[in-house]
């Protein structure tokens, strides 16, 4: 499996996701800066988590307008799978691809910590080694995962099983609508989520609870 993995001002984690891809796959992914306007050839594309451009003006809206993201929008178009994590995600958001907004904490604090994350859909490109229920612990390092959308959204995203991942009952950490920590496209090849993954998969992190989400590219 071929992938690659996004880079922009201000993100910090494209190393660590670039690890835990390389660590699964064997494969080590392809680094592509934001002023590029072509991805290479991959079966998966990663925008990982950081300050994008210092989190200025809203979190990922500067990054969302960066030349590469106009292809991976038509990439993903046409079935190229995306997967947006914590900053990743916000971007992501803010770039179309997938519906709601990424707004302040509810307590308007800066969280890190380790959450429990269950999973909702395990019949997803980043899921399908886990078992529907399953709970993990994941970090979260993040000042703006608070998941927000319109009502109807919200019916669509439940009603169509597109909630990939939920904060355990009494863990949001955030105060995101319906414990939301993860989404998917209508089409399922888009996925973004706010904790970390790439943080729990070696025994040196304490954990490897999410290293099956990253053996699931393999079977995807």
């Amino acid at each position: 499996m071929k992938s690659a993995v996004v880079v922009f001002p201000g993100i910090n984690r494209e190393r660590d996701m670039a690890l835990a891809l390389e660590s699964v796959t064997g494969v080590k992914p392809v680094t592509v800066w934001h002023a590029e306007t072509e991805l290479p050839k991959v079966d998966l594309v990663v925008v990982p988590g950081g300050f994008s451009y210092g989190d200025y003006l809203r979190c990922g809206a500067i990054a969302a307008r960066s030349p590469i993201m106009q292809d991976i929008r038509a990439r993903a178009a046409k079935g190229l799978r995306v997967l947006g994590v914590c900053n990743g995600f916000q971007i992501i958001t803010e770039a179309g691809l997938l519906p709601g907004a990424l707004v302040r904490n509810a307590g308007l604090r800066f969280v890190c910590r380790q959450v429990r994350l269950r999973v909702e859909n395990n019949r997803t490109f980043f899921t399908n080694r886990m078992a529907a229920g399953a709970v993990v612990s994941c970090p979260v390092a993040h000042g703006e995962g608070n998941y927000i959308c319109d009502a109807e959204t919200l019916k669509r995203l439940e009603g169509d099983n597109r909630v990939v991942f939920r904060y355990v009952e009494d863990t949001n950490p955030n105060g995101a609508t319906n414990d939301v920590a993860g989404i998917m496209s209508e089409t399922g090849t888009v996925i973004g989520m706010m904790p970390h993954p790439e943080n729990m998969i070696e025994p040196l992190h304490g954990r490897t609870d999410c290293r099956p989400l990253f053996e699931s590219l393999l079977a995807a």
